[in-house]
């Protein structure tokens, strides 16, 4: 019999939050999972969410992330720039109050502008804590003209005015002296609010962000008397900015949207009325009405009604699914046409939409190596572009014959400005962000940045056979009873053996036998791993397994040859037949082998605790590259062992199994996918990446999404460096200009965000 009923019975430890097998297990690959990420659900005794209502800097979200970090207490921090979002790992909870504060004080010295709001917190027993509170009662109702993307009406107005001063000072002749004032009127009018928080934020100690550098470029401007350049230097800059945050703004709304699968309301049946409530109110055991164009709420079993469900937001899928009485819905489908009367069977918060929404929303916690390393490497890049800049501008008059120092500011000024690493530091985790909504609007929901990342690199695919590569329906295809007994008492023995297991192939044994059985005849139910199962009924012992449980009990037995899985019965020590159960290999298994070849996996491998016969026929049908039958579950780690250390250090193994049985191997993979997650809350938690449908074709889908994605993130870092990289130069060699300095920071910041978007509209 398949191993994968027999599970169950092995000790176990837990790796990575997950129960494997007591075989060792080596840690995944450093660049998957040794980087220090947050996983809000398995790490630290307690795990803050903060939302920063306002956070619109991407450079200043850095700066809070690196020192939250740093508070005594906490073990790690991870901003998600997209969600506006602070997840803090708090090591020592009883200083829960104090690091709160310590978050309160940074922010408000880094971003005065923005509010600070405490989520609900998760503890190590999975209970959670709702509630909202507002830290940052004294917050600031000032707002500047790049927050969310939008003009107030004052800020407008002083724009407006710039705009007109500006353009009368540059059209019309006047005198210097009102030249000058005029100039410098419509540069504060425009850029009065940078200069302001530049100010502010020298005084706290932040020099290199982008306020600062944009008031020493437009100040240094001025005093090299450069007024036209230095105003519009400024004014397009605000611009820039305006449409940027617009751009990101819209970003945000756009994977909101795509993963807008959270229900609204619940329409809860109360005696004879019904009631239209919130998700989080309704309890398990009551019933909600479901009328057509509506969202199903909450998991649940239809108790009357009959419909059609568009599955897509969770599955990816097009195709409809009929529903009637006694079927299974799960939160997120949306009823068609008829009206569904259903019995909620989990609570909102356990409900799938829940989890799919919170797994989506902390994919963003754990970073791809990308964007860990664009985050040093913006730490360091602006500093060492202000040191050349103040080379650039001194040391060439001092050297040079004939050089002046006007001359050199100006082009030491243009290198400030070109220097701001924004493009970079929003555009990537975007980047990123927007991959993981693609891929989770496609049914493939991926946890963190840095398994899609690694998805880039597979060299080997392992998969697991039943329910994976085959379709787990089983079905009795022949009885082959011996010694004088008949092939209904031969069912009838295996059966009542059966009677205890939910595996598929019990279950097939079960609906062949076809009658009702009393389980109070069964005594003794002994699951033997990795062999079969023992029982004593009616006063006799009953063995139902493979080969191996007829060896290990001395019991002489028939050794066949088949396509099927073979489950041998003896009573009291005697062999009395066996039964043949098949299983069917699902529609696009071969074109999921043939895909991932053609996209360069070197190596396609099935590991299956089914019999050798069997496990060689579908390998052979499947145009698998190798396979290993006959496996108990420790042996499965221990041969996934083996098939790693064959692969090159930088290449990637996974293994697609269906995340319930199979959580040994997925632990010790570098990516454990789990397959037809949708429902199973075993599942969702097992696995790196989790398919929603039961396709396997969607693990090279899943590959083929990784590898836009790094190719989005990539055309975004070549494009920034390669731009601001060549305006540098020109800068420096005097032929580039504000004008351009400026498009090498706004504008390249506002196409890479554009490009970055592109990763959600990824193809199946």
């Amino acid at each position: 019999m398949d191993t994968k009923a027999k599970e169950k019975s092995i000790s176990s430890i837990k790796v990575k939050g997950k129960i494997i097998s007591n075989a060792k297990v080596k840690e995944k690959n450093s660049s998957v999972v040794k980087s220090r990420q947050i996983d809000p659900k398995k790490q630290g005794d307690i795990t803050k969410e903060i939302i920063l209502e306002g956070l619109c800097c991407a450079n200043c979200a850095a700066k809070i992330e690196r020192e939250s970090a740093n508070i005594a207490g906490v073990q790690a921090a991870s901003i998600n720039f997209i969600l506006k979002k602070l997840i803090l790992e708090i090591e020592d909870k009883n200083r829960l109050k104090e690091i709160i504060e310590e978050v309160k004080k940074i922010v408000k010295r880094i971003e005065p502008d923005v509010k600070v709001i405490i989520e609900g917190h998760h503890k190590k027993d999975g209970s959670e804590n709702h509630a909202h509170v507002l830290v940052n009662e004294d917050h600031h109702e000032h707002h500047h003209a790049h927050e969310h993307g939008e003009l107030d009406k004052d800020d407008f107005v002083k724009l407006a005015l710039g705009i007109v001063a500006f353009g009368i000072v540059t059209v019309l002749k006047f005198t210097p002296g009102v030249e000058f004032v005029l100039y410098l009127v419509s540069y504060l009018l425009i850029g009065g609010d940078v200069l302001l928080k530049a100010i502010k934020n020298i005084g706290k100690g932040q020099i290199f962000d982008e306020n600062f550098l944009m008031c020493i470029a437009t100040v240094g401007a001025f005093s090299i008397k450069q007024f036209p350049e230095a105003v519009a230097v400024m004014l397009f800059y605000q611009i820039g900015e305006f449409f940027q945050d617009l751009a990101v703004d819209r970003s945000r709304k756009s994977i909101a949207d795509l993963m807008n699968i959270r229900p609204d309301f619940a329409n809860i049946k109360a005696g004879q009325s019904i009631k239209k409530v919130s998700p989080e109110e309704v309890k398990v055991g009551d019933f909600i009405i479901v009328k057509p164009g509506e969202k199903i709420p909450l998991d649940g079993k239809v108790t009357d009604g009959k419909s059609v469900l568009d599955t897509s937001a969770l599955t990816g899928e097009a195709a409809p699914r009929e529903v009637s009485a006694g079927h299974p819905v799960l939160s997120g489908f949306i009823n068609k046409n008829g009206l569904l009367t259903i019995k909620v069977t989990k609570e909102f918060g356990e409900s799938t939409v829940a989890k799919i929404l919170d797994l989506v929303e902390n994919a963003s916690s754990k970073k791809a190596p990308t964007e860990n390393f664009i985050t040093r490497f913006a730490r360091y890049y602006t500093p060492v572009v202000v040191i050349l800049s103040a080379a650039l501008a001194f040391l060439p008059p001092i050297f040079i014959s004939g050089a002046t120092f006007s001359e050199w500011l100006y082009r030491a000024l243009v290198f400030l400005v070109v220097s701001c690493p924004c493009a970079l530091v929003v555009s990537i985790p975007l980047g990123f962000f927007g991959g993981i909504g693609g891929a989770s609007k496609n049914g493939v929901l991926v946890k963190g940045g840095n398994y899609l990342e690694a998805l880039n690199n597979v060299e080997v695919v392992v998969f697991d056979k039943t329910g994976t590569l085959t379709k787990a329906v089983f079905k009795v295809t022949e009885i082959n009873p011996k010694e004088n007994i008949t092939k209904a008492e031969l069912l009838e023995y295996a059966a009542f053996a059966e009677s205890y297991s939910n595996h598929p192939i019990a279950t097939s044994i079960i609906t062949a036998y076809g009658k009702s059985i009393n389980k109070n005849e069964v005594e003794g139910y002994n699951e033997i791993s990795g062999q079969g199962l023992k029982i004593r009924v009616r006063g006799k012992e009953v063995l139902a397994g493979n080969t191996k449980l007829m060896i290990d009990s001395n019991i002489p037995y028939e050794d066949v040859e088949s396509t099927g899985t073979i489950v041998h019965v003896a009573v009291n020590k005697k062999y009395l037949g066996y039964i043949v159960i098949s299983d069917e290999i699902k529609e696009d298994s071969a074109k999921t082998i043939q895909a991932l070849k053609s996209i360069g996996v070197k190596k396609t491998i099935m590991l299956t605790g089914d019999n050798k016969t069997v496990g060689d026929n579908v390998a052979k049908q499947l145009g698998l590259d190798e396979v290993y039958s006959e496996l108990l579950p420790h042996q499965k780690v221990e041969k996934l062992e083996e098939i790693d250390q064959k692969k090159s250090r930088s290449g990637k193994l996974i293994f697609v199994g269906d995340g319930i049985n199979d959580a040994p191997v997925l632990a010790r993979a570098d990516i454990g996918i789990a397959m037809g997650g949708i429902g199973s809350d075993a599942a969702i938690e097992a696995a790196d990446v989790v398919i929603m449908t039961d396709e396997p074709s969607k693990v090279a889908a899943a590959i083929k999404i990784a590898k836009r994605t790094k190719s989005i993130v990539w055309q975004n870092i070549v494009f920034a460096l390669g731009v601001k990289a060549v305006i540098l130069v020109l800068g420096a060699l005097g032929v580039a200009t504000m004008w351009e300095a400026v498009f090498g920071d706004v504008g390249v910041a506002l196409i890479a965000v554009l490009n970055a978007m592109r990763a959600m509209k990824t193809e199946r």
